[in-house]
């Protein structure tokens, strides 16, 4: 059983709708009801890359669909019901049958994450594996505030270690201490923790088997992170203005800066 499934079960026990390999399930913390959201292996998936917990063209398309449910569902609520992206994804499913029939679409689809929050949905991404590559793009990255376990096996990046290792004819040993020195590169959680996109870094969590006392502590971030979301933007600038996003990231701000003042000019 993959993380993304394990946590599914701790924080959204009763069954709902199987969209192949998207897990979509209502749960509750903080006495509000909630959908959960995950992507589980697909042994019998007919595209052969796409049978690990990757997104490839299906995955794609039914992440939109199952988002879109809660969106449609909720259309008429005046508090909208929180979704919480449950992320342990390896990568998008690199092919070329997955490249002829257009998974680039297929993971944009998953703009359904966006309109959800826009439509005032507060969306939360709980990290609890890898979130790599495209598949964290489409799955996850558009959330509101995003929580992750501060736990071996949980990263975030372009690409896995050892092809990063490949890409840069680097060994991963001196990957590892690049990382140290460039924080983008890093594999470690703290690192990206500091390129301020974190709602939260929740330390000391059994992600692989998690207690009771584990769960209801991510239960209480998870609802903490709902009650920020609600309070702020819709959109995702608050990835900016935190203190380090604003030390880390100094320059991507003054860029942004730059180009609102010619596109205003």
């Amino acid at each position: 059983m993959t993380r993304g499934q394990r946590w599914l079960d701790s924080l959204a026990p009763s069954s709902g709708p199987e969209f192949g390999p998207i897990r979509a399930r209502d749960g509750e913390f903080d006495g509000e009801r909630a959908a959960f959201i995950a992507v589980v292996p697909d042994p019998a998936n007919r595209f052969p890359r796409a049978r690990e917990n990757v997104v490839g063209l299906e995955q794609g398309w039914l992440l939109a669909r199952a988002v879109r449910n809660v969106i449609d569902a909720d259309r008429d609520a005046n508090v909208k019901r929180p979704i919480v992206a449950i992320v342990d994804v390896k990568s998008q499913a690199y092919g070329r049958r997955e490249e002829l029939l257009g998974i680039h679409l297929a993971c944009a689809a998953v703009d359904a994450y966006a309109s959800a929050r826009l439509a005032g949905h507060p969306v939360i991404a709980l990290l609890v594996g890898p979130a790599m590559s495209g598949a964290y793009l489409a799955h996850g990255y558009q959330a509101n505030r995003i929580v992750a376990l501060d736990a071996p096996g949980t990263a975030v990046h372009a690409m896995g270690k050892e092809a990063a290792a490949r890409v840069t004819r680097r060994s991963v040993e001196s990957l590892d201490a690049l990382g140290d020195t460039v924080l983008p590169m890093s594999y470690k959680m703290s690192a990206y923790a500091r390129l301020g996109l974190l709602h939260e870094l929740i330390e000391g969590i059994d992600a692989d088997a998690p207690s009771s006392a584990n769960i209801e502590r991510v239960r209480t971030s998870l609802a903490a992170a709902v009650k920020d979301a609600r309070s702020g933007p819709r959109d995702l600038s608050n990835w900016l203005a935190s203190a380090d996003a604003k030390r880390t990231r100094a320059a991507s701000i003054d860029v942004r800066k730059r180009m609102r003042e010619q596109w205003n000019a």
